[in-house]
């Protein structure tokens, strides 16, 4: 159909001219070698059977769905780089890009059967496409799964292999889904991660409808509990994870090198923060899967703005340049680190007193995250350090007790944001968890998080005195909690003075 009537989801082909004939079909599924994907057991699949385990004893006798996620569109007819649900990754291992429109089933075993007796209270299960190879006509016809067109991709064999999951074509998920699990015809509850697929979410609304569960409110909610288990699930760290992590620390430090080498070529030109994105990110994809986050490049005025991603302005000698960038490598694990450079590579005294302000706050709130402290205690150890100096600088003008209590804060309009998170698959890691187990809770043994507290004088900020104005100064630095203590990860990313002016001497003599 062309012309008016012709569906406007339709109308993409009209630019491509695909040839449907019987001559180009029959020609398309002969004469091809096989190219087999290549594929090994991943490394995750020796901890995926715990946490599968630990997930499905605190949901027995329900059905779990998660969902891998859809590609996202760009514009138009063009995807984002897919990316993987963070849950979905957990509990399969997955990272990059192998597994678009996937599934993962924790299906319940039946109560009667001699593995519940044993213990087990679920079977999981991988529901994938299969691959379009060159037997079929999605081969050539399809441009999501064919291998034409986005190259020889892992199937249902070769996803069993790498995960050591029971794997299944996504034609059988619906019947997955509705199944009955032995004398429970029709009344087993399911749950899904609901933000992952929205479709997919929709079509098991419409299941448990059908199965007696009605109630949307309720089983929106039972839907946010399996997201807040699943969150809350990846705040210890397992040996993998925090391997994993080092990895994401280590390339993201070959990042900044990188782009500290860029800074003289860069300097004075115009979008020159852009440029230093560009070396950045370079390494990103030459180290591991992308960019754990956007790039944050600022320089000057910008350095303030705490999540500046435009980087369009200049880098000039004589300022402040704040570079907060991480590494996510192909497990999609992710650093996340910020420094603050003199872009001429040396700090001047009034950029030295202030650098050495916000590295005393971190130091403290490195020496208050004890096994047994909580995040809080973080937070106030970082906010006494802040408070203190901009009383003893003039510039916070109420007592420090008063600006630390709850009817105070004043000095928070100079560090607004948070100075700790987990981190992990996703760089603000766990964000699903309730306040009482992120915030509230113990830190202990296998947390990972950040560090980065700031003082961000805004170039409009009328209260501060003029030479302050357009000067921010973030460190964060990465933080494994062992039994004995916290222990940088980052220790070998630079951040005193001094081994910053030298780690920049040192990269612009090429060494």
């Amino acid at each position: 159909m062309h012309g008016e009537d012709q569906p406007v989801e339709d109308r993409v082909n009209n630019r491509s001219l695909r040839p449907d004939s019987d001559a180009f079909k029959k020609l398309m599924v002969t004469g091809w070698d096989n190219q087999e994907p290549e594929t090994e057991r991943l490394e995750s699949s020796e901890y995926i059977p715990a946490r599968l385990e630990a997930l499905g004893k605190r949901f027995p006798g329900e059905r779990l769905v998660i969902p891998a996620g859809q590609p996202k569109v760009r514009n138009n007819d063009c995807d984002y780089a897919f990316r993987p649900d963070t849950s979905f990754s957990y509990y399969t291992g997955l990272g990059q890009d192998y597994e678009a429109g996937a599934v993962l089933v924790l299906d319940p075993v039946d109560p009667d059967s001699e593995e519940a007796h044993a213990g087990k209270t679920h079977t999981a299960e991988l529901f994938v496409a299969p691959r379009a190879d060159n037997s079929t006509e999605d081969y050539y016809r399809d441009a999501h799964y064919g291998e034409y067109w986005v190259g020889p991709r892992a199937g249902l064999k070769e996803l069993t292999a790498m995960t050591g999951l029971e794997t299944h074509d996504i034609a059988q998920l619906e019947d997955a889904l509705s199944k009955d699990i032995g004398a429970q015809a029709g009344s087993v509850r399911v749950r899904i991660v609901s933000t992952a697929d929205p479709a997919l979410t929709a079509r098991v609304e419409s299941i448990r409808e059908a199965n007696g569960f009605p109630d949307k409110d309720a089983n929106s909610h039972a839907d946010d509990k399996l997201h807040e288990v699943a969150a809350e699930a990846r705040m210890i760290k397992d040996q993998y994870e925090i391997s994993e992590l080092r990895k994401a620390v280590d390339a993201t430090k070959l990042g900044f090198d990188r782009l500290l080498s860029a800074i003289p070529q860069a300097k004075d030109r115009p979008r020159s923060e852009r440029i230093l994105e560009g070396a950045f990110n370079s390494v990103a994809r030459e180290q591991g899967n992308e960019v754990g986050y956007d790039t944050i490049v600022a320089s000057g005025e910008h350095a303030p703005i705490l999540h500046w991603t435009r980087n369009t302005g200049v880098v000039r000698s004589g300022d402040l340049l704040l570079v907060d960038a991480g590494v996510e490598v192909d497990s999609l694990y992710t650093a996340d680190i910020t420094r603050t450079f003199p872009v001429n590579g040396t700090f001047t005294p009034l950029q030295r007193k202030l650098y050495q302000a916000v590295l005393d706050s971190q130091q403290a709130g490195f020496e208050a995250a004890k096994p047994g402290a909580t995040y809080s205690d973080i937070h106030h150890a970082c906010m006494r350090v802040i408070a203190e100096r901009l009383h003893e600088w003039g510039i916070l003008k109420v007592d420090v007790e008063e600006s630390l209590s709850p009817e105070g804060q004043q000095h928070r309009r100079w560090l607004a944001c948070g100075v700790a998170h987990h981190l992990g698959l996703d760089v603000h890691d766990c964000a699903e968890a309730r306040y009482e187990s992120y915030q509230g809770a113990a830190i202990t043994p296998g947390m990972v998080f950040t560090i980065e507290p700031g003082l961000y004088f805004a170039k409009n900020d009328l209260l501060i005195p003029q030479e302050l104005r357009g000067i921010g100064i973030r460190i964060e630095d990465d933080v494994l909690m062992t039994e004995h203590g916290p222990e940088w990860i980052s220790k070998d990313i630079p951040r005193e003075i001094d081994d910053v002016e030298a780690w920049m001497r040192q990269v612009a003599q090429g060494r």
